[in-house]
């Protein structure tokens, strides 16, 4: 994640509060009040010990007595329990947000970064915010208004032994400011490393398989190894200067209360101090040392709490896709609103124009596609041939908005990409990419995934039949209902590859983009598929891309690219007469007989 300006780490933590300080503020008086009753308990304890020596009853004293503690921790448990449940609030708050904006990121923001340590800043940064909300901000500050108060009343008592515990209370300051800056570098190193051994673990698992096939464990063992080690020095060096502040903030109670004990003696005995008065600072001293131990602890679990919001504050920054709600009327959509015979109004075909379009990949020298210029009329099918690298699958990524032209334009129906809303845009376009991706779940969820409305079971069925999965219904457990396990691992590659396909016709598009749909398919269902696609093509624009060219060979017009250019547009039957490099391709797959 590169560097980027930032306000600093404490208004950062203030802006993901802001929405609940309200009621960060009563749960904070809440917590004030039951340390406020604390603080009475020595002059309770001190009355009641008032009485025993004049040989007064002290039941009244007791009463009290145990009335404020009672008190006390009633408070202090209604006011915990009110912290942990903003926390709660602000952690689903900030996992809201930065779900919403992962899956917004633009394809080239989310090329660059790694999946996994976006994971790690939605999942462990948002926990280590929790213990900052409620532990460490509150919890630290209730802590010094509370040793405040406690200084007070020691100060009421005798302000001799009060200067004396307060010269040790400024040393256990000053060191632990030294350190606590040191902790939260170490604490956002070691956080950083986490968000490294995720992306090592969800690149290995993606490709569960690869790694097996080629004897990876051993080595991506060690990387993960590396990598835990990496955050177990982090957080080990930030564990031990925490460690230091907070035996140096004990250290200095126990020096406290023997200096006090050693003055306090000397005033009591030369007849400065009453006995009782002496107990009742020790008491406060005592009191005093909890107290301390928090507020140490507490500001260390906010140095922690920082680093994580600075990493959460890092994916707010990161730039989205302007996404709008779809507008039917410009994406030339029919309510998918189904008729009482199952059928969905019929939606016109998409006719694309390009012109002198140009690009090239971040990073990279050479362009892609270099002033490429191409009509296709509303409805048909045009197949994409070339070969590999001459810009096919990026015409895909450029038509669905994935990337922006270089240089020239794209339009829909005469208008440009750039003025669609990109919900409407890619309202009317249905995209099988090479890879097929199906999700888990069941069939039924991943065949009408993004479907518009509610899907008939007539036209479910209709669709099913046209890509061939009605036998696959039949041969499943539940049948539609049926689950298929994590990435449609339960499926094979050419049912994965028809699911996308069925997935895609259900949306209805107006413009239907297949990138090359038949690798994966055996011949005959290959030549199924190829009456689908042509049968699809009357009433809707079909854009494929084909290496294998009996896909492309009954096509409308077929596009020849070559570095980026077009080459030839024609029959399959002109361009083997026509275009040297068509009859190539045609000649290595044995189709130019």
């Amino acid at each position: 994640m590169p560097p980027a300006p930032s306000p600093p780490a404490w208004r950062l933590l203030a802006r993901q509060l802001r929405p609940q300080r309200g009621r960060l503020a009563a749960a904070g008086t809440l917590s004030l009040l039951g340390g406020l009753v604390g603080l009475v308990q020595p002059a309770a304890a001190r009355s009641v010990l008032d009485s025993l020596t004049d040989h007064r009853p002290a039941t009244a004293p007791a009463m009290v007595l145990a009335g404020v503690m009672l008190a006390g921790v009633l408070l202090n448990a209604l006011g915990s329990y009110q912290l942990q449940l903003i926390a709660e609030t602000v952690v689903r708050r900030s996992r809201g947000t930065l779900a919403a904006r992962l899956l917004r990121l633009p394809v080239p923001e989310f090329d660059r970064l790694r999946p996994g340590d976006l994971i790690s800043r939605v999942t462990s940064d948002t926990t280590l915010l929790r213990a900052a909300t409620a532990q460490a901000l509150v919890g630290s500050a209730t802590s010094l208004l509370l040793t405040l108060g406690a200084l007070v009343a020691m100060l009421l008592l005798d302000p001799a032994l009060c200067g004396v515990t307060v010269g040790v209370l400024l040393l256990v300051a000053l060191l632990s400011g030294s350190l606590l800056p040191r902790v939260m570098r170490a604490a956002k190193q070691a956080q950083t490393v986490v968000g490294e051994l995720g992306a090592l673990l969800d690149r290995a698992l993606g490709a569960f398989r690869t790694v097996k096939a080629n004897g990876l464990e051993p080595q991506l063992t060690a990387q993960a190894a590396g990598a835990a080690e990496r955050a177990w020095t982090s957080g080990s060096r930030a564990a031990a200067w925490e460690t230091v502040t907070e035996a140096a903030s004990a250290l200095a109670v126990q020096v406290a209360f023997l200096a006090v004990l050693g003055l306090g003696a000397a005033r009591v005995g030369d007849g400065r101090l009453g006995v009782t008065s002496l107990i009742s600072f020790l008491l406060y001293l005592v009191y005093l040392g909890p107290l301390l131990s928090q507020l140490v602890a507490g500001t260390g679990l906010l140095q922690r709490g920082l680093a994580a919001v600075e990493r959460i504050a890092e994916v707010e920054r990161l730039p989205v896709e302007p996404l709008t709600p779809a507008c039917e009327a410009s994406a030339g959509h029919t309510p998918a609103s189904h008729t009482s015979a199952g059928q969905t109004p019929p939606r016109t075909p998409a006719r694309l124009a390009f012109r002198d379009v140009a690009f090239r990949y971040p990073g990279r020298d050479h362009p892609v596609l270099d002033r490429l210029t191409l009509d296709l009329p509303a409805g048909g099918l045009t197949a994409l041939v070339g070969p590999s690298g001459a810009g096919k699958s990026t015409l895909f990524a450029l038509l669905e908005r994935f990337y922006e032209p270089g240089a020239g334009a794209i339009t829909l129906d005469g208008r440009d990409l750039r003025d669609w809303p990109l919900t409407a845009l890619r309202a009317a376009i249905g995209y099988v990419e090479q890879d097929t991706p199906v999700l888990a779940g069941t069939l039924r969820e991943n065949l009408c995934l993004g479907a518009p409305g509610t899907v008939s079971e007539t036209e479910l069925r209709r669709v099913l039949t046209l890509t061939r999965l009605d036998h696959l219904v039949t041969t499943l457990p539940d049948g539609l209902d049926s689950q298929l396990g994590e990435r449609g691992r339960a499926l094979s590659g050419g049912q994965r590859q028809r699911v996308a396909i069925a997935r895609a016709l259900l949306r209805r598009p107006r413009l239907l983009l297949l990138d090359e749909p038949s690798s994966q398919l055996d011949a005959a269902n290959e030549q199924a598929l190829r009456e689908a696609v042509a049968q699809v093509a009357r009433t809707t624009t079909v854009l494929v891309i084909a290496h294998r060219l009996a896909t492309a060979a009954d096509a409308d017009r077929i596009v020849v690219l070559d570095a980026g250019r077009i080459r030839a547009v024609g029959t399959h039957t002109d361009l083997l007469a026509q275009d040297r490099l068509y009859a190539a391709l045609a000649c290595t797959q044995l189709l130019a007989a």
